[in-house]
């Protein structure tokens, strides 16, 4: 059988950390920034804990172990 390749895509928007969570960019941060306190945009430019919902999706197509 042939390997299971990494998704390109996924690899360049998530990090999994040594723990297992996955990190990726917050939503909300990139337009519509007028009415959003720099209080908020502050926050939005460190990376998010995803969901972990969305976690087990994202870890299998980085072929990461769950």
């Amino acid at each position: 059988m042939p390997k299971m390749k990494t998704h390109s895509g996924t690899k360049k928007r998530f990090k999994v950390t040594a723990t297992g969570k996955v990190r990726g960019r917050s939503a909300f941060s990139s337009h519509i920034l007028e009415k959003k306190s720099p209080k908020r945009k502050r926050r939005h430019r460190a990376p998010a804990v995803i969901s972990r919902h969305d976690a087990g999706r994202v870890k299998e197509l980085l072929g990461a172990k769950k």
